[in-house]
């Protein structure tokens, strides 16, 4: 059979499939039992003309799908029956159809309910070789959004998105320090006013075109102009091209956070014309609700990564089975084929620099300070965190906002009463839901009614879902460079416009400009950690816990190291080659 599906083109691969369909309405009628029937029966099951029906017999016979025997005689019935069960042929030619490297046609063949795709699905997963070629495919536990980089999307769509597009920076896993990218090396004026990014000669987009610097002059525009990176931008008075290889800044004033923002998500380049174009180490080669392609980028301008195909196989709901190889929970993830679990291993553990949080709305001037520090007092005090942790297994409480940044911890005169009625607003993830839940029952025991109001928004899109809440729950990711993150956290989150006032709002932006004057790093950061302290002591914002990444695998894939989203950085990971 391998030999025969190796000479397939597509018209005979969908033959194939829609043989499949047929012969699984067989299936359903009959079972493996063995049935009386007529060629007239089963041309009305199988919604076809008689002539067609029997040639499709003959076919299914000949492969040993199933035995036929007739009658002489009108009116008499001939005995059928089914000899394989359906999901053992789809397994046999889905494993062909990877082999082979034919995604699509293993695309086709797996349109069916995730419980019954995972398990075929199963055999197939984690690192393999197939056609001389390394790939590595990991089960998800859910659609995935679209790859935009000018949208803002969960933490693997975020992944996905740093590892299929370029910036004129970039940073390494585990260096928070920006590097080159599209850009081979960048030069700042004594008065840290102009900023030179020299690209890279012989760039190419994805689909093999040269890279221009007018395009990518354009892109950068665009990004001006879109309301999501603007803030970025907000300091810059023109971006020019004073030569084909060369990008320049002007500034109004100095930013020495510049080379940090420009490798970050909202600055991520792509083709001006076509947005799914990008310059990253990997392409998208297919997007599905089932199943998220990736291949190696044959142009790429730095080192190429081990890996050629990387895929996702979305199954959304077989992630409930506690034995399965999916994504289980956001911060956990497991790369290998059921086979694998006695040998799978945590290769990678790290706290995540990111954290959940609960901000306050000083905006409404509903709680007075000393009942915002009454509030934050019963959040640290109730066991919440800790009862948190101890359920879940993936939560630590926080005690700081970063290393070195303690989080102060609140007191308040416990006659203090708090108001009658609070609004919360909480985000996935899933232990938000319960934090608030849980605070809801500790309020009600001093006297405060709390409505809960669920967001299905992994981000803060406007203002206008914060200005209607008192108390915020969400969650903060923190990248490679955790106070370039920091700072931008303040400008690009609509949750600070929201929750504080227009004189803190002023203040705020006037904060940030003095910051990042400061040439000298150590300083520009501490300047950084004490007026997010001061936003800590006024009860704006209070982190709650850090997660505790996770990444099992089987010992055969090597390389894997986490960034600091909590995902692996596909280009470090590799295979060993298969021996015969």
């Amino acid at each position: 059979m391998a030999n025969k599906i190796v000479l397939m083109g597509r018209f005979l691969i969908m033959r194939i499939i829609h043989r499949l369909t047929q012969y699984q309405r067989l299936y359903q009628k009959f079972g493996d039992h063995p049935a009386a029937t007529t060629v007239s029966e089963l041309a009305g099951l199988l919604f076809c003309s008689e002539r067609h029906t029997r040639t499709l017999i003959q076919q299914l016979q000949a492969n040993e799908w199933l035995s036929w025997h007739s009658q002489v005689g009108r009116g008499k019935r001939a005995q059928l029956q089914c000899l394989k069960t359906p999901d053992l042929l789809r397994a046999t030619y889905l494993k062909l159809f990877l082999e082979r490297g034919d995604h699509q046609a293993a695309l086709e063949l797996a349109k069916l309910e995730p419980e019954r795709l995972q398990a075929l699905l199963n055999p197939h997963m984690g690192g393999q070789w197939q056609a001389d070629s390394p790939i590595l495919r990991i089960p998800y536990y859910r659609e995935l959004e679209p790859l935009n980089p000018m949208m803002v999307a969960g933490r693997a769509e975020q992944h996905l998105i740093y590892t299929l597009y370029a910036g004129l920076t970039r940073f390494n896993t585990g260096d928070p320090q920006p590097k080159p990218d599209l850009a081979h090396h960048w030069q700042v004026s004594e008065d840290g006013l102009t900023w030179q990014f020299f690209l890279r000669s012989q760039l190419r987009w994805h689909n093999g075109d040269p890279i221009h610097g007018k395009q990518l002059l354009q892109t950068l525009i665009l990004l001006q102009a879109n309301p999501r990176s603007q803030p970025s931008f907000t300091n810059v008075l023109a971006i020019t091209l004073p030569h084909a290889l060369c990008l320049q800044f002007t500034l109004a004033q100095p930013d020495y956070w510049l080379a940090h923002r420009l490798a970050d998500l909202p600055c991520r380049l792509f083709h001006p014309d076509s947005p799914s174009l990008g310059a990253g180490p990997f392409k998208l080669a297919t997007f599905d609700k089932r199943l998220v392609r990736l291949e190696q980028h044959e142009f790429y301008h730095l080192q190429h990564p081990y890996l050629e195909i990387i895929e996702y196989w979305i199954t959304p709901k077989a992630a409930v089975h506690p034995t399965d190889s999916s994504c289980q929970h956001p911060v956990r993830i497991t790369i290998g084929q059921e086979e694998d679990f006695p040998q799978v291993r945590p290769v990678q553990r790290s706290m995540s620099l990111g954290f959940c949080y609960l901000a306050i709305n000083h905006h409404l001037s509903k709680i007075s300070p000393q009942q915002a520090a009454r509030l934050l007092m019963l959040m640290q005090t109730s066991g919440i965190l800790e009862e948190l942790s101890i359920s879940h297994g993936v939560v630590t409480p926080s005690h700081e906002m970063l290393p070195g940044w303690p989080i102060p911890q609140f007191t308040a005169d416990e006659d203090q009463p708090l108001p009658a009625h609070l609004i919360l607003t909480y985000q996935p993830p899933m232990e938000l839901e319960v934090v608030a839940q849980r605070l809801k029952t500790v309020l009600a025991a001093h006297g405060c009614t709390l409505t809960i109001r669920a967001s299905h928004d992994k981000h803060w899109k406007d203002t206008h879902q914060i200005e209607e809440a008192d108390l915020l729950l969400a969650d903060h990711l923190v990248g490679e460079s955790p106070e370039a993150t920091m700072e931008s956290w303040l400008r690009l989150d609509p949750l600070w416009r929201g929750i504080l006032s227009s004189e803190q709002w002023l203040q705020q932006q006037q904060t940030l400009m003095l910051i990042q004057q400061i040439e000298n790093a150590p300083e520009r950061f501490r300047q950084l950690r004490a007026y997010y302290n001061h936003l800590m002591q006024a009860g704006l914002i209070l982190p709650l816990f850090n997660y505790q990444y996770q990444v099992n695998a089987p010992p055969r894939i090597n390389g894997v190291m986490l960034t600091a989203y909590g995902w692996f950085d596909f280009c470090q990971a590799w295979l060993p080659p298969t021996t015969t």
